[in-house]
């Protein structure tokens, strides 16, 4: 297992990202950040293919470790070639599946299982093993005549997927928390199953 953040802990199976597995995270890139921060804090590396719009500056305000992030943002046609080089290299390999095509995606999360390593997809993958997406709510920080600075903004993060994924699970979370990191607010993620199900 990686580890991931302690707000997200509970959600997940494991309570991180277990190695071989496809995460696809959607519409949200503070989500992936927070995914990435406690990783490559305790030493892994990651790798970002064909996501020209990442923010690296953003990325170490999330707490990610930068000196350990490889960015490719335009593979072109040697896409599938560069994936599977850095999934042969590195512990996360991120990516955004917009033209990857069904036979490829099969073969690289393959290949990623067989490795060992977490492939983070930035949108749907076929056949993810989790999938997390979140309820995006209001930021926080300027005062009632629009003065001051956005500092925390609350999010619903869900999660969903196959084998141990399978009960969906959701928290309420900071995204970004008082220190730009991921913090839990609210109730717990097993409070709201619990309430689900009774």
């Amino acid at each position: 297992m990686l580890p991931v953040a302690p707000a997200l802990a509970d959600l997940l199976p494991g309570a991180g990202l277990r190695r071989g597995s496809i995460v696809a995270v959607h519409q949200s890139t503070s989500l992936l950040f927070a995914l990435l921060a406690e990783p490559t804090a305790a030493g892994a590396w990651a790798a970002v293919v064909g996501v020209p719009t990442l923010g690296v500056a953003a990325a170490a305000e999330h707490g990610v470790v930068v000196s350990r992030l490889a960015l490719v943002p335009h593979p072109g046609a040697e896409y599938p070639a560069v994936m599977a080089a850095l999934i042969d290299g590195v512990d996360l390999v991120v990516t955004e599946p917009r033209s990857v095509r069904p036979d490829v995606a099969r073969r690289l999360a393959a290949r990623a299982r067989h490795r060992g390593v977490v492939l983070l997809s930035l949108g749907h993958w076929p056949s993810a093993d989790v999938e997390l997406h979140c309820t995006p709510g209001a930021w926080t920080g300027l005062t009632g005549d629009g003065a001051g600075y956005l500092r925390c903004r609350s999010v619903e993060v869900h999660v969903h997927g196959r084998g141990a994924a399978a009960r969906p699970r959701s928290a309420p979370v900071l995204l970004p928390g008082p220190d730009g990191r991921v913090t839990r607010s609210g109730k717990t993620a097993v409070a709201r199953e619990e309430e689900a199900v009774g």
